[in-house]
């Protein structure tokens, strides 16, 4: 397996602390025994830099990158960076790539968008074929893919290491198990309220779904699934945040990531969301740390 549990954290909180405040909390995680620490590449650090941060600051958990941008960097300059972190901290690199969305690479970075299979499958040969000629690089990091969709699947089967599902169902994550077949890591996340209050779970629900709900990506694989438009208006309906995102308390929490277990999942991040996207959950994240051990036995 190439992560050393079944449980990790995803978070874009890190982002808002400062870099000596955010050694402290990935140490912190560290200590409180995750598995693995994912975090995305948007607005914030970019993601190699910030890999090699948390790594330095932590000293078991695996380092994961959920997902860097296939266009924030060409095939080359991803190979070396990904080599060198794996030579400074063998075994706790995970590379996830990703296409990212459209409106991300054209109106942010000043890409052209192109078809995702193709771009993926182009970045991969490229990726494959780059010289590196540094000392102390000789093995790359695991690669997996972010991949919703049945092709995107078959291609993390084929030419990586597993799949890196972003805002799926427990059913989702069974489809996912049966296109990768056994062997291939499935990596999933899931999104978290810790909360019994179903105000506070819906107001942070809704501001998690908020801007998903409008790209292209997600809303194809919400109705593959069977969701509908009605569902996919900004901030999810009812019906769409009860399926992506789990409230309550940590035993339902334990019962959702156990769910994805069950359907094939190797391993399941969570996103605890907070009142906001910029305010680090750490009490949550306390709290949650120790109902995590059931699921490590």
């Amino acid at each position: 397996m190439l992560l050393p549990g079944p449980v990790g954290i995803w978070t874009s909180a890190l982002d808002a602390l400062e870099v000596s405040a955010a050694r402290d909390q990935v140490a912190e995680l560290d200590a409180q025994g995750w598995d693995a620490l994912w975090f995305g590449e948007a607005y914030g650090r970019e993601a190699f830099t910030a890999a090699a941060l948390y790594l330095s600051a932590s000293q078991r958990m695996a380092v994961a990158t959920g997902i860097a941008s296939i266009y924030g960097r060409d095939a080359t300059a991803a190979n070396a960076a990904g080599r060198l972190l794996e030579a400074m901290h063998p075994g706790r690199f995970v590379l996830g790539l990703g296409v990212s969305h459209a409106p991300l690479v054209e109106r942010v970075r000043g890409h052209d968008y192109g078809k995702p299979l193709t771009a993926m499958r182009e970045y991969l040969h490229a990726l494959d074929k780059a010289t590196y000629l540094a000392a102390g690089g000789a093995v790359p990091p695991p690669r997996v893919l972010a991949a919703l969709g049945p092709k995107m699947l078959e291609l993390a089967r084929d030419r990586a290491h597993g799949a890196h599902p972003y805002l799926v169902t427990p059913e989702h994550t069974a489809e996912a198990r049966a296109v990768l077949g056994d062997g291939p890591l499935l990596a999933v996340e899931q999104a978290v309220v810790l909360s019994d209050d179903p105000e506070v779970f819906r107001a942070r629900a809704h501001w998690h779904l908020e801007i998903y709900t409008g790209l292209p990506n997600y809303r194809n694989n919400w109705f593959r699934s069977g969701f509908t438009e009605d569902d996919a208006v900004r901030g999810g309906s009812d019906r769409l945040k009860a399926a992506l995102v789990v409230g309550g308390d940590e035993q339902a929490v334990v019962d959702r990531v156990q769910a994805h277990l069950d359907a094939g999942a190797d391993h399941v991040c969570l996103q605890v969301l907070g009142p906001d996207a910029f305010t680090a959950p750490r009490q949550e994240w306390a709290r949650l740390a120790p109902a995590m051990a059931s699921l490590r036995s």
